[in-house]
């Protein structure tokens, strides 16, 4: 079953079991990736649908700081349980050590030697690793290991 397939399950379960926050969460996701496939005039694959439940996740990061700074604590709990609805249709999370391994072999692939091959080696690291590690993080550990 395809990601866009079980985001469409997993809102019309939703909508019979009452979940209100599960309904919107999926929906608005479901809107962002329908907006970039007309945007772009294609349809996105898989990883293409795993990039924007990322960018959505990291939208809802980036609001919770903010709640925090504000003290809203509903707006807090409401963000929480959205990026948890959000989770569930990315891989697991690759451990640090398997992210490393792949970060090295991937510097050694490219011949990155410096900081500044940073973006030859993230240019091979993105598409193997897309919705199993955060671009954030996949960016401080090829730049560890470059600085090294």
């Amino acid at each position: 079953m395809t990601i866009n397939e079980q985001l469409d399950k997993a809102m019309k379960d939703a909508m019979r079991a009452g979940d209100d926050i599960t309904r919107r969460t999926v929906r608005m996701t479901l809107a962002a990736i329908k907006q970039v496939e007309i945007d772009r005039r294609v349809t996105l694959d898989e990883a293409g649908v795993l990039g924007i439940i990322q960018k959505e996740i990291k939208t809802r990061k980036e609001s919770l700081e903010e709640a925090k700074k504000a003290n809203r604590q509903d707006l807090i709990q409401a963000n929480e349980a959205e990026i948890q609805v959000l989770k569930v249709f990315l891989p697991a999370e690759m451990d640090d050590s398997e992210l490393t391994n792949l970060a090295q072999a991937a510097i050694q692939e490219c011949g990155a030697s410096t900081p500044a091959d940073m973006g030859k080696v993230m240019k091979i690291l993105i598409p193997r690793l897309q919705g199993r590690a955060a671009n954030d993080r996949i960016s401080r550990v090829v730049q560890d290991l470059l600085k090294k």
